[in-house]
């Protein structure tokens, strides 16, 4: 038996080897479904340590309230948020859950520093913005907890920005223009990469303080309004507490009935996960339907293929038969044949996916990671396709009458 299947692989090999270029074609569908495969397995897998970090990187326990209008709301949209500090202060005093919240307030300025200029980001907030998002600085300090009514011109920037406007100069104790007004860099931020939130730049920003937002930024009409509340809960265990009682609270303050539209929307970080897994559960999808498609294809493609290949080579299989061939010897022949080439597909299939992933996570920087689980499902599903779609011409040939296989030329 042992030596059947040797003499089958044998004769195979040599089979593929006498049309290369029928064989070529044969395993492209294969080697395109396998590749595509391998992909959509090193996205799915790196995608999720991606979005854990992401993340994790917006904070502690962070949930987020933004301001909605509502149909109670709408009226005064053009005013500004109906979220206030106050809003914040009860939450702290109130909840049981929460362990600190950060009014902001945000809006687009330039930045100016000599020569030099840049489009960013600032935000107005209290000392608890860096703690409740656990930010640290690398350089310099952060203003210390002050009363609400500090409105010192003093700023932390980003990463991203310090780069932008100072290059390699320390950027400690130098002057920068924002908007119309002077600001003191007195710390930079660590770097946090990419947000979960349509790919912004974390590190593209400037914090200062909100009264000083206030006074020197902002065109907010409202007295005490705010954009958003960041929020901390104690723990990762009393976050789902924590946001039922944001809800609860907020209620009450802006005298809104428990079936009505609340006029702020909370987003915690498994809301963000859900999200980002929806976009890559998409993508993913997209490409293992390439896949597949690649997958049955190639599969169609060595069928016919061999079907051709037992038409061309009726008189062999005739004179195999004649020496004493049985109709086993033949099938596992023409079977092994179509694994080979499958399995070629495979092989191939596998290099071009772990050369793709490599390019991608280098040259766009996405988030891929190698598993070699998915490489041996990859492999084995070839194996297997060669096997389903080399069956019913295998079984041709060795169901072919010998007297009529020898008489064709």
């Amino acid at each position: 038996m042992l030596q059947s299947i040797v003499s089958a692989f044998q004769l195979a090999a040599r089979a593929v080897r006498r049309n290369k270029l029928r064989a070529l074609l044969t395993i492209l569908g294969i080697l395109i479904g396998v590749a595509a495969v391998v992909l959509v397995s090193a996205l799915g897998s790196g995608a999720r340590e991606d979005i854990n970090q992401k993340v994790s990187s917006l904070g502690s326990n962070v949930l987020v309230v933004f301001f909605q209008p509502n149909q109670a709301s709408g009226a005064r949209k053009s005013q500004g948020s109906s979220l206030t500090e106050d809003d914040g202060r009860a939450l702290v005093r109130e909840s049981t859950s929460i362990a600190k919240v950060a009014p902001v307030l945000r809006a687009g300025s330039q930045l100016v520093y000599e020569t030099r200029n840049w489009s960013t980001q600032v935000f107005g907030s209290t000392s608890d913005y860096f703690q409740v998002r656990a930010w640290n600085v690398v350089r310099g300090e952060l203003w210390p907890d002050t009363p609400r009514d500090f409105s010192e011109k003093v700023a932390v920037i980003g990463a991203s920005v310090a780069t932008e406007l100072f290059g390699s100069l320390d950027p400690i104790g130098r002057t920068i223009r924002i908007g119309r007004y002077p600001f003191r860099v007195i710390g930079v931020l660590e770097k946090k990469g990419q947000s979960p939130f349509m790919g912004q730049d974390q590190d593209d920003l400037v914090v200062i303080p909100l009264a000083s937002f206030r006074k020197n930024i902002s065109a907010n009409n409202l007295v005490g309004s705010v954009d958003q509340l960041l929020v901390s809960a104690t723990s990762e265990e009393t976050v789902s507490r924590a946001e039922v009682q944001v809800d609860a609270i907020l209620r009450q303050r802006h005298h809104i009935q428990d079936n009505s539209d609340p006029d702020f929307v909370i987003r915690t970080q498994s809301d963000l996960r859900e999200t980002q897994d929806s976009i890559y559960a998409a993508l993913s999808t997209l490409l293992l339907s390439v896949g597949l498609v690649s997958l049955g294809v190639g599969g169609i493609g060595i069928m016919n293929i061999m079907l051709v290949s037992v038409a061309e080579r009726t008189r062999e299989i005739g004179i195999r038969m004649a020496i004493g061939a049985k109709e086993g010897d033949i099938l596992v022949q023409f079977l092994v044949e179509a694994v080979i080439l499958a399995m070629i597909g495979g092989l191939g299939g596998t290099v071009l996916g772990v050369i793709a992933i490599a390019i991608l996570r280098r040259v766009l920087e996405w988030p891929m990671t190698v598993q070699p689980g998915p490489l041996i499902v990859a492999l084995a599903t070839s194996m297997i396709i060669g096997v389903v779609f080399g069956f019913f011409p295998a079984r041709r040939a060795a169901r072919m009458d010998p007297i009529q296989a020898l008489g064709r030329e």
